[in-house]
């Protein structure tokens, strides 16, 4: 492999595997308040947000972590402002203590917030002015969950940069083909450390979540209701991740495509089938990278935030690292995504809640499925649907439904979510 296309990989990897704590959208909000906090230099008295459609939608229903089980975009906010750490990024909420708890509730009480939505066009959207002591401070933040475009102090840009593109990820070019080469040969002591962290973090959120009741509780009922063989456990180690990171568990997760749904998705069942089979740690180590890979690759052409599932995306990479494992290459892994793209592809994101859980368990369900319909000698063909011949065709046209197809179905979604908003 081309030492380019080598360490194109490599850094794709080291930038996507960042632990966070708490779901993404209302931490990059908790994020923006804290740094617009420190950035006026005191505690604020008036807090404007100003939040896209996508940002609205995502964090509405969804539990901020070390709130007292606060939920949505004034919680978020306020969270940040009062006890966040702006240098811990993803991690600003981290550390904040029970004690806390009431200081929040106190602010939200003796603030005035007010809450519009975002006419920029900018799909992943987040603004943050804060009033005190006869000065402004204003930060922004677009397209990706820490992409900090602008901030300044009563008029005076400290920060100013263009947001990018509607689609602009970061992400280079990518294909299957170059994915599953670069994973055969990667050295592992360049991203051993990361993808571990990923096991480790994701594993450990995933057992709170089979050990406690969060949320709708998906995973222990997968257990519980369908039996204990390796299929329902892959999906329920999953699922059961997406109940505590939803429903406030403060354990930090490592994210993949800006999300920590989609990083559990992505590593559980690949970890899970590792286990029972049995296989060396560098095995499952490829076998991971190779899912989160395959993961980013098909949320690329879709963007950070959509009407799409991102569950999907990663429920086929983890089908894909499952396939590694079983001894799968290119051919098999191909047919693999292909098959379950034709599932499961079309499945909506109605933004973070509980019932995420239940859409993993469905994407990893379509992920499996996919695999074994190959395994068994069956596949679905180009011109089935929206299928067409070769993987990386199929996978664009996925990438147009989603985020253009898909474009009106989104803002339906976001005008049913914010009306009581």
């Amino acid at each position: 492999m081309e030492r380019a296309v080598y360490d194109k990989y490599t850094s794709v990897l080291k930038a996507e595997l960042l632990p966070a704590m708490g779901c993404t959208e209302p931490i990059a909000v908790a994020y923006a308040a804290a740094l617009a906090r420190a950035t006026l230099g005191e505690m604020p008295q008036k807090v404007e947000l100003c939040l896209s459609g996508n940002i609205l939608k995502n964090v509405k229903s969804v539990t901020v972590p070390n709130t007292g089980s606060m939920k949505g975009v004034i919680p978020a906010a306020a969270a940040g402002i009062v006890a966040g750490d702006e240098t811990k990024r993803l991690q600003v909420l981290a550390a904040i203590t029970n004690d806390k708890y009431p200081l929040i509730t106190e602010y939200i009480s003796n603030t005035q917030f007010t809450v519009t939505k975002s006419n920029s066009g900018c799909v992943f959207d987040i603004g943050v002015t804060v009033y005190g002591g006869g000065h402004s401070a204003y930060v922004r933040i677009a397209e990706r969950h820490t992409n900090v475009v602008h901030i300044e102090k009563d008029g005076v840009a400290a920060v100013d940069r263009a947001a990018g593109g509607e689609n602009d990820n970061g992400k280079p070019s990518m294909s299957v083909k170059e994915i599953i080469e670069y994973v055969d040969s990667v050295d592992l002591s360049e991203i051993e450390e990361v993808v571990s962290r990923q096991i480790e973090y994701n594993s450990a959120i995933s057992q709170e979540g089979l050990t406690n009741d969060y949320g709708a509780r998906i995973g222990k009922i997968l257990l519980a209701g369908f039996g204990n063989d390796l299929h329902t456990k892959a999906k329920a180690a999953a699922a059961a991740g997406s109940d505590a990171r939803m429903n406030g568990c403060p354990l930090p997760v490592v994210i993949v495509s800006g999300s920590g749904n989609q990083g559990i998705t992505a590593s559980m069942p690949v970890v899970v089938y590792a286990k029972e089979m049995g296989v060396p740690r560098e095995k499952l180590l490829r076998a991971v990278a190779l899912s989160d890979l395959i993961t980013v690759h098909l949320k690329s052409d879709i963007g950070s935030l959509s009407a799409y599932c991102g569950a999907v995306s990663a429920g086929c990479g983890a089908a894909a690292g499952v396939c590694y494992l079983h001894g799968g290459k290119y051919d098999e892994i191909a047919h693999t995504l292909v098959n379950a793209l034709a599932i499961d592809s079309g499945v909506i994101c109605d933004g973070a809640k509980s019932s995420c859980a239940a859409k993993i368990a469905s994407a990893v369900e379509a992920g499996l499925l996919g695999f074994e319909m190959y395994r068994n000698g069956s596949q679905f063909y180009g011109g089935d649907g929206i299928l067409e011949k070769g993987v990386e065709n199929t996978i664009h046209n996925v990438g147009d439904l989603a985020r253009l197809g898909m474009r009106e179905t989104d803002e339906e979604i976001i005008k049913i979510m914010i009306k009581n908003i």
